[in-house]
């Protein structure tokens, strides 16, 4: 069992690499076109003979990605206020599940004109996150319905 101090470093040390990931994530969001041009033109020539596909994708999935990382950050806000089980976090995580459908649907497409293995285990970790975020919606939603009540009789 962790002390509440520790437990305090681990949540503020989350946010802090939520907040990294949302940054450094907007920044290679706007770089993906460039970086995959050079990829392309170095690496791996599927992804020339298919530029636009890879970028679209790609674009797409960054987006919903930082949509992902922005709920979880505004989700830590309540962890840090230990008022976790509210309305807005059943929101975020249902954002978060679609979000999520959103990648593996691109990644699909991606996968039918340009199959990878990586594209197929992406579209099937983000389908799971999908279907996780959906379910976890659904316990706090739950969650949130008996605190109300408990509001409600003190």
């Amino acid at each position: 069992m962790m002390g509440k101090r520790s437990e305090r470093r681990l949540i503020l040390g989350t946010k802090w690499i939520l907040d990294f990931m949302f940054v450094t994530g907007v920044i290679v969001l706007l770089m993906s076109p460039f970086l995959l041009q050079y990829a392309g033109d170095h690496f791996a020539g599927v992804i020339r003979e298919h530029y636009i596909l890879y970028v679209a994708v790609y674009l797409i999935s960054g987006v919903m990605g930082l949509a992902i990382v922005f709920c979880l950050r505004k989700m830590m806000k309540t962890v840090i206020s230990q008022d976790c089980f509210v309305d807005e976090n059943v929101r975020e995580l249902k954002i978060m599940g679609t979000a999520s459908f959103v990648i593996a649907a691109a990644f699909l497409v991606k996968t039918i004109f340009a199959g990878t293995v990586a594209g197929v285990v992406i579209i099937v970790v983000f389908f799971i996150a999908a279907l996780f975020s959906f379910v976890l919606a659904g316990v706090f939603s739950e969650a949130v319905r008996y605190k109300k009540e408990n509001d409600l009789t003190i």
